[in-house]
């Protein structure tokens, strides 16, 4: 029995991680082999589940904060909860080392950075769809809500008048930046041969494009051909999505 515990959102249909930030969690336990199980939280029942095992609030004042409890959060033992993809990824590094995913290189800030660049510029052609193409109604609701108290409008007028091809535009010097520091050392991992926690967070951004819309997933890989070389070579990793 696993005694590992991966905290995750479902979506409607065929029920499978979808979201950025716990691909980045399930690509690192599924690359170094370590048994866990999910359980499936809508998004209304994030905060009081991750309150009720103790753990603390994000800090408000820390870099990305957008709500209190989020996930992916991990149950790492029967005395330890940790919440968010970075420090899980920290602390599952420090108990099962091999294989090791460099957390320390240079590289993994670099492709956080520009990802979530990227991530940003396109956030109108995005967010917007993932409510009617992924999530249940409980969640569906939630999400659109929040959001619109979040960007300040609804996301169906954020898409109408921020959308298209604009956000493209704003994201094209990025993209290029990326597939450049992908290429750097020969693919198709930013490390060369080498698997580095970096290939997770570019890997886990492709397949959440994939899963929100596949035409926005097909216009970003056509950018240059070590986006597809890269997800393809990582697709061992991408195979369990569901349990």
């Amino acid at each position: 029995m696993a005694t590992h515990v991966l905290y995750d959102l479902p979506s409607k249909d065929r029920n499978a991680c979808w979201s950025l930030n716990p691909w980045k969690t399930r690509l690192l336990l599924n690359y170094k082999g370590i048994d866990y199980k999910t359980e499936w939280l809508e998004y209304p029942d994030v905060a009081p589940t991750l309150k009720s095992f103790g753990l603390p609030p994000n800090d408000p004042n820390a870099s990305g904060y957008f709500a209190d409890y989020t996930i992916p959060t991990m149950r790492i033992d029967s005395n330890t909860y940790v919440m968010d993809s970075a420090k899980i990824a920290v602390e599952l590094e420090k108990r099962y080392p091999s294989p090791s995913v460099y957390l320390d290189s240079p590289i993994v800030s670099q492709a956080q950075q520009v990802v979530t660049n990227i991530q940003k510029a396109l956030t109108p052609n995005l967010i917007p769809k993932a409510p009617g193409n992924l999530l249940n109604e409980r969640s569906k609701e939630y999400f659109e809500r929040t959001r619109e108290v979040r960007f300040g409008m609804p996301l169906s007028q954020m898409e109408k008048d921020k959308g298209g091809e604009t956000p493209w535009a704003a994201a094209k010097q990025p993209i290029q930046e990326l597939a450049d520091l992908l290429k750097e050392q020969g693919g198709p991992f930013f490390l060369g041969k080498t698997v580095s926690y970096a290939d997770f967070i570019l890997v886990a951004f492709l397949h959440f494009l994939k899963r929100v819309d596949q035409a926005v997933f097909d216009r970003f890989v056509a950018h240059d051909p070590a986006f597809s070389a890269i997800y393809e070579a990582s697709q061992a990793w991408l195979a369990r999505d569901d349990h």
